[in-house]
């Protein structure tokens, strides 16, 4: 028997109905994308790159409307190599800006006093040392003395940070040019990572060289490359195991693929071994230098380690896995953790190498190296914790079991946790957490007012000052851009927005548990790069996706040019002041927008 006309033999022959929103989308040229296949799911093609970008490459219609015609083997060369030549063309960029003019001012500003010293005693002797008082005006004179001497100084960070920053004094000596070189070098080099993490992170080699030159004309992030301080160093290995686990993550999970040939498999998905993952073990001695670096480096430890068993279970679960975070815990927690905190524990150990050396001689080695020295080895009476302070122990173990150097770093540290943690002298540049984001607290490093005919001044009066402030325009983009990513981890489950808030967050939210402490708003150059990873974001979201109209598109890649050419103007207009240039003092006061930035 025949079916009617319009039975269910006609509607598929005519293409399937489209009920509802669907076939009205349909109604007016909506095409939904193609399902990716397993593979592509757990590993999105790279947008460019050898294995990915063919041999020829059709010509850009775009510089052939403006006449611009390549030759053909240097056009597929260049499409080839875009995924580096682009970071590497941005990072130069950056670089440049940074490294102009480096030594200037020739001064000692905010607490390069301590790091620079310290980190030339270290090289000296294996350990931090006291310096007289005239040391400062004896660095700056031109034939320099350098008033070494070698009794120990109490300090109260670890000495990695210090170490790098002495590395360039070795190259170019005890001068302004030599602290700050390293420094320099590491602010370049995070410019190239971000632009290559943001190329991975969204597939677009676009959006990763905004986000490299974004960084690059970032106020906050280019003050702390020319300044010897301890922070961007932290910010710098932050960086670094953020982008290792981003490649462990794609590794990882492009394992999973050739593991699983026939798509997801619940039985093996659960019980499939991920194997040797150096990449993630990288980010572990990333993360253990800054810690070695800073102490707030420990938070990025416990973020960053859960944040890379959560994407496990997300693999697992893509996989088949029907309890991805169970088995994810059970398969991988215990990897992580080895990887990214035991790891720490051994670079941050190994990070006191010169300090351990060193003698237990009364005054002849680091501070502290002799106090476990014909000591009882007991376990402490006392122990500081976190929110609960100072508790007493219900017991003491003997311990002498535990090599003497060993007790004696211990209790070293327990008197820079007091130290840290009770630090509430007050100073006129410190500032609440609360107000980071919006700038509300900025740190002048440097100040002079010279007169009419004094340090290139051409008026009446003058101001030269280096301010630590991020670029505002960059800043409260930010604001808005952190908003945009909370809305698409929280409600469309992007793992990219997850991965930023992730970052930002280690950086960050643990700086709330220490309100009442003394602290300062470059604290903030931790978390920059993911402050800038969420603008890059939001722009391409403004940009659009690839298959958009070309209108939508070029609306969209009109707004997004013109945050970037205001982020990059707003950047400029203040280079004065993170430059210590003079400059006039009304043009200075023009730039403090609000009473709390002077």
């Amino acid at each position: 028997m025949s079916e009617p006309a319009g039975g269910p033999a006609a509607q598929a022959a005519d293409g399937p109905v489209r009920p509802g929103w669907a076939g009205r989308l349909a109604g007016v040229g909506y095409r939904a994308p193609e399902r990716a296949s397993f593979a592509e799911r757990l590993v999105p093609a790279m947008p460019d790159g050898p294995g990915v970008t063919p041999a020829v490459v059709a010509p850009s219609l775009l510089l052939a409307r403006f006449g611009v015609r390549l030759p053909a083997g240097l056009w597929n060369w260049l499409c080839r190599w875009a995924g580096w030549l682009g970071p590497l063309a941005v990072a130069l960029f950056g670089g440049v800006l940074r490294f102009t003019n480096l030594g200037s001012p020739h001064a000692i500003i905010f607490d390069e006093t301590y790091y620079a010293k310290d980190a030339y005693a270290l090289w000296q002797g294996g350990y931090e040392t006291n310096w007289p008082e005239t040391a400062n005006s004896q660095l700056l004179t031109p034939h320099q003395p350098i008033p070494y001497q070698s009794d120990p100084s109490f300090i109260v960070h670890p000495p990695v940070g210090k170490w790098i920053i002495g590395l360039g004094e070795q190259f170019f000596g005890l001068h302004p040019f030599g602290w700050r070189f390293m420094v320099a070098v590491l602010g370049t080099l995070s410019i190239l990572m971000i632009a290559r993490i943001g190329r991975r992170l969204f597939r677009s080699t676009l959006l990763g060289c905004v986000a490299g030159l974004l960084l690059s004309v970032d106020g906050l992030h280019f003050v702390m490359s020319r300044t010897s301080l301890l922070d961007l160093i932290v910010m710098f290995w932050i960086l670094a195991a953020f982008g290792f686990l981003l490649i462990d993550r794609d590794h990882t999970r492009a394992k999973i693929a050739r593991l699983l040939p026939d798509g997801p498999d619940a039985l093996r998905a659960h019980r499939m071994r991920l194997g040797w993952r150096p990449y993630r073990l990288a980010a572990g001695v990333c993360v253990g230098l800054a810690c070695s670096t800073k102490w707030s480096g420990m938070y990025v430890a416990a973020f960053f380690g859960l944040l890379t068993v959560f994407w496990d279970a997300g693999a697992r679960r893509l996989a088949g896995a029907r309890r991805p975070h169970w088995t994810a815990t059970l398969r991988d927690g215990l990897p992580a953790f080895a990887s990214i905190v035991v790891a720490s524990v051994v670079v941050y150990i190994s990070s006191w190498a010169g300090w351990l050396a060193s003698s237990d001689v009364p005054g002849k080695g680091g501070y502290g190296r002799d106090w476990a020295a014909h000591r009882a080895g007991l376990s402490p009476e006392f122990v500081s914790l976190p929110v609960l302070g100072k508790v007493k122990m219900p017991f003491q173990v003997d311990m002498t079991w535990v090599p003497a150097a060993l007790r004696s770093l211990w209790h070293y540290h327990g008197q820079m946790y007091d130290f840290n943690i009770n630090l509430h002298s007050p100073h006129i540049y410190q500032s609440n957490p609360w107000s980071w984001l919006l700038l509300g607290r900025p740190v002048s490093f440097y100040y002079e007012s010279p007169k009419l005919g004094i340090s290139g001044c051409k008026a009446n009066q003058c101001a030269a000052e280096v301010l630590a402030i991020g670029t505002p325009i960059l800043w409260w983009a930010g604001l808005v851009a952190l908003l945009y990513c909370l809305y698409r981890w929280a409600l469309r489950r992007d793992w990219r927005a997850g991965a930023v808030l992730c970052g930002l967050g280690a950086g960050y939210l643990p700086w709330f548990e220490y309100q009442q402490r003394t602290i300062f708003l470059f604290y903030a150059v931790a978390f920059v790069p993911f402050l800038v990873l969420a603008v890059t974001m939001l722009i391409g979201a403004m940009i659009g996706p690839a298959t958009a109209t070309r209108e939508r598109r070029t609306a969209g890649g009109v707004a997004a040019g013109a945050l970037v050419l205001a982020v990059m103007w707003n950047f400029l207009y203040f280079f004065p002041l993170y430059t210590g240039q003079t400059i006039p003092w009304q043009d200075w006061n023009n730039r403090m927008w609000f009473t709390t930035w002077i």
